[in-house]
């Protein structure tokens, strides 16, 4: 990376009074001040400079920490630096509000190498931090939505979770290694992010928020159960909170369309399937408008694509529709008759192609079980069998990486909000997934607490963390914003779909167990024409 480095105009001191400071400000010119002046004055009222900044390099201290640079970048474009073995640079953030860019390194344990960034506002600053959390097995610093926190006025921090890359095979042999990509490397980060942020500004941010999706999602539940004092409100994305179980759920699909050569359901047979789910459920919520509303209330059998005869494109053979049975449905304990993990819902299939199309399962479940479970990189998943292997799994991982409490009382007595979203067409984890845990959540809490504390929104046609053919754009920081520091419950999010940069179709994402019915008047692509009701 090729940053700017900024300096501070001579003659003014961080250790100047404030009165003395004010005055030199004053005295600039009008053109030093269309320079300088935004990199001095933050929101917060105290001077931030570059020059102070960069002096956190020495003046930084840290237990179980060390600082590995620390630079001002100035406002503009910021290119992030390429991942190790990147086959492509990574993208560039425009726009970036100028920043103090902190690099650390966090050793919680002797075998401990997590890095971390902290990105501190130079001006701005809206006294808050974000956290903002990984997909999959973290590996890389999240610069994306690091750069979308500091647009926000946030100081924000991201970290890598202890390891280099989308893999489980730091876990090999690195038993700490894992507990920091579990929870601890979140934690760590967010312990040593705000005395960052003391150093720099210093008083502690007067809020604090994590925001994550996917395995940020499972980071955003880990957090809130085990960690509950280090947020004061959470946002949680599809959270594959229970990956160990959900791992079994996972090759379930893969073993559905690869035993044999025949089940294979290739991807534009997946358009018949999802074509005759809308047929079956799509005006199950009062409304034919090309998405699946209410996918609870959806009684779809897929053997109303089979085939009349021999095979076709515009029907499934017998082997593919035993096929798609299989990845619809939970994945059930032979033992116990208990569910282990729910499947996908009718309205996904356009997106199987990620949890059923690959040569081998979704990389979060196979390498699970190769470096975590079996240890062994060689592991074939058509060998996994659920009666024998299930309990081996859960001693394995479950403890550590798995987030499935619903006792989070600790987080909410103190104030803290969990807002969770999830998308109706996800099949990287399943969404069924995130309402049983909502269910739990109530029972345990109580619905008055629950209602107070935690929010679930579903969206129909969305798929993994976003995409997919319905309203899938929208705003949960603001949400959050308003329900922890105004008293505002979110009641609605307004999605949008976009089509090449346009709006085309605005709906409200309602708070579960609520889905969004047409008033009968106005266009069904407009969100005012629609209220949350019970179904």
């Amino acid at each position: 990376m090729n940053a700017t480095r900024t300096s501070k105009p001579s003659g003014i001191g961080a250790t100047r009074d404030k009165l003395e400071f004010n005055m030199r400000i004053r005295t600039f010119t009008a053109a030093v001040c269309a320079l300088s002046c935004a990199a001095i004055l933050h929101g917060q009222g105290s001077p931030v400079t570059a020059a102070a900044c960069e002096r956190l390099a020495s003046s930084l201290k840290l237990s179980n920490a060390k600082v590995n640079a620390v630079q001002a970048v100035a406002a503009g474009d910021f290119t992030p630096p390429a991942p190790p073995g990147a086959a492509r640079p990574p993208a560039t953030e425009k726009d970036v509000p100028a920043f103090c860019r902190v690099s650390l390194t966090l050793m919680p344990s002797s075998d401990s190498d997590i890095k971390s960034e902290v990105w501190l506002p130079l001006a701005g600053w809206n006294g808050k931090f974000q956290e903002v959390g990984n997909g999959g097995w973290g590996g890389s610093i999240q610069y994306g939505t690091l750069a979308a926190a500091v647009r926000r006025g946030y100081a924000a921090a991201s970290t890598d979770t202890g390891h280099v890359g989308d893999s489980a095979s730091f876990a090999l042999g690195h038993p700490e290694k894992l507990i920091d990509f579990g929870h601890r490397a979140i934690h760590e980060t967010a312990v040593q992010s705000k005395a960052t942020i003391v150093a720099h500004y210093g008083s502690a941010p007067k809020l604090s928020y994590f925001n994550g999706c996917s395995g940020g999602g499972r980071q955003a539940f880990m957090e809130a159960q085990r960690y509950p004092q280090d947020f004061d409100s959470i946002i949680a994305g599809a959270p594959g909170y229970n990956r160990t179980d959900q791992s079994f759920q996972l090759v379930a699909a893969s073993k559905a369309t690869h035993m044999e050569a025949a089940s294979f359901i290739p991807p534009a047979k997946l358009q018949v399937l999802f074509k005759a789910a809308l047929n079956a459920c799509d005006e199950g919520d009062g409304l034919k408008d090309g998405l699946i509303g209410n996918p609870l209330a959806c009684k779809f059998d897929p053997a109303v694509t089979a085939c009349k005869a021999g095979d076709a494109a515009d029907c499934l053979t017998g082997p593919q529709v035993i096929a798609a049975k299989k990845i619809y449905s939970p994945i059930v304990d032979p033992k116990t008759g208990k569910q282990v993990f729910p499947g996908v819902v009718p309205g996904s299939e356009p997106r199987w192609t990620v949890n059923a199309g690959g040569p081998r399962p979704l990389g979060m479940s196979d390498d699970l079980f190769k470096y975590v479970v079996f240890k062994d990189p060689n592991w074939d998943f058509r060998t996994l069998d659920l009666a024998q292997h299930l309990e081996m799994a859960r001693k394995a991982a479950a403890e550590t990486i798995d987030a499935t409490s619903p006792n989070i009382k600790p987080f909410v007595e103190r104030g803290g909000k969990l807002l969770i979203y999830h998308g109706w067409g996800d099949t990287n984890v399943p969404p069924t997934s995130s309402v049983d845990y909502y269910n739990r959540v109530v029972a345990t809490l109580g619905e008055k607490q629950a209602s107070d504390s935690v929010r679930l929104f579903m969206a129909p046609g969305m798929g993994h963390c976003g995409n997919g053919e319905g309203p899938n754009v929208f705003d949960t920081v603001t949400a959050l914003e308003q329900w922890r520091e105004h008293g505002k419950a979110p009641n609605e999010i307004v999605a949008s779909l976009i089509a090449d940069g346009t709006v085309v179709r605005t709906r409200p994402l309602c708070p579960f167990p609520q889905i969004a019915k047409y008033t009968g008047t106005g266009s069904i692509d407009k969100a005012e024409n629609f209220v949350c009701r019970i179904p």
